[in-house]
């Protein structure tokens, strides 16, 4: 019987899972990890609550929606999905890796979770309100029912930990950068991932000045070079930078200071007004998904989808600013990699960098989109999260076997 793996990633009202099969000759190479079956609880916590699964072909191994009683809270969606995997699996995984939103600024790589690690990751979840608790619901539950399962925590800020310190500050007395008031970034994962693609795929594009967005629900962008990123626009917590979904990008400091002072709002009301009514959703009053916005011949759905694109392009090009120009652009995650308006209208922004884009290999979402003369390439590739922390998993599981 072969070995397997597994890779969860928690949200908010979404539990996301990979497995993965580690070959039959017991080697530990990352590059042999297999595909087997995956899928998502989707909807915790409402009356609209699915189960799906999806197997290496694409068949359908499971389509249901689910009673609220499975769902209720993420707990009781974790309980649905050990259930299923225990049935499934012919006996527990090796590993299970997970996604976890901050790692701070003590935490540049992947790690075995501790309990000295998950107190530490526990200790940033005001930094990640949304995200964190929810990232180590499921490694808490891992450790009650099946401790001897190697947990491993791999963090979204780790991929940018190592950019110039000047990059990572903001205009305040140092003593706050001390305290861990910094810019961190986020989509690590992602980024790892388009950048481990180019170095096997694309070795002169990975070598050059390269903007990848990664533009889904939560949004973000950032300078990779020789692979390493440079700068991102995300900072202290996933609210900054690009619009999102739900939640506003950039925002003046002002106006949360006027919301408390002159609307006497509560931490709580501007959190939930951050995190979950702005953005997209909000600006348009309508919807935070794009596709929807994109359908709607509602003025206020071309407003909010004009205010990305431009947004979105006017931070592209700021990124520019540390490598003195780009070579490339990539397109990835959810509306990056599947909506061609959005990605014509965001290149039409930045045309006097000389980005032209051929329309029909945008539309077709061909690999490279650009059309010869463009003085910098543009890309769609399909990012994948989950193949980069169950390689983690295996990277961690191998040195730990090791040193037994």
């Amino acid at each position: 019987m072969s070995e397997k793996l597994i890779v969860i990633n928690a949200g908010s009202s979404s539990l996301k899972f990979n497995v993965y099969q580690i070959p039959e000759s017991g080697t530990l190479d990352v590059n042999d990890l297999s595909f087997l079956y995956g899928g998502q609880v989707s909807g915790i916590g409402t009356e609209i609550a699915h189960f799906k699964v999806k197997g290496a072909l694409g068949q359908i191994l499971e389509d249901r929606a689910t009673a609220f009683e499975e769902t209720k809270d993420l707990q009781a969606a974790q309980e649905l999905l050990a259930n299923w995997l225990t049935f499934r699996m012919d006996k527990p995984a090796i590993a299970v890796g997970h996604r976890i939103v901050h790692g701070g600024a003590d935490m540049d790589d992947s790690a075995i979770i501790t309990d000295e690690v998950l107190d530490y990751l526990d200790a940033l979840a005001p930094l990640a309100p949304l995200h964190q608790h929810n990232n180590l619901a499921p490694v808490r539950v891992i450790r009650e029912y099946w401790p001897q399962i190697l947990q491993v925590a791999c963090v979204d800020t780790a991929f940018h930990c190592h950019q110039d310190e000047l990059y990572n500050y903001y205009a305040l007395p140092k003593r706050y950068y001390e305290q861990g008031v910094r810019r961190y970034g986020f989509h690590g994962l992602s980024y790892q991932y388009i950048s481990d693609y180019m170095a096997q795929h694309l070795p002169d594009l990975h070598k050059g000045r390269v903007i990848v967005a990664h533009l889904g629900s939560g949004s973000s962008a950032c300078m990779i070079q020789d692979g390493k990123s440079v700068v991102s626009t995300m900072g202290f917590t996933a609210l900054d930078g690009l619009p999102m979904s739900t939640r506003p990008g950039r925002l003046d400091a002002g106006v949360v200071l006027w919301w408390m002072q002159q609307r006497k709002k509560d931490a709580d009301e501007i959190q939930d007004l951050l995190y979950n009514q702005s953005g997209m959703k909000g600006l348009s009053g309508i919807s935070g998904d794009m596709r929807t916005l994109l359908a709607s011949e509602d003025p206020q759905a071309k407003l909010a989808v004009d205010y990305y694109c431009f947004r979105t392009a006017e931070s592209l090009a700021g990124l520019c600013v540390p490598t003195q120009g780009a070579d490339g652009i990539v397109f990835t995650a959810g509306v990056g990699e599947h909506s061609p308006e959005i990605r014509a209208r965001i290149c039409e922004h930045l045309a006097w960098l000389g980005v032209k884009i051929d329309p029909e290999l945008n539309a077709q979402g061909a690999q490279k989109i650009s059309t010869p003369d463009s003085h910098i390439s543009v890309w769609v590739i399909p990012t994948n999260e989950e193949l980069v922390i169950a390689r983690e998993a295996l990277r961690h599981y191998a040195l730990h076997q090791q040193s037994i």
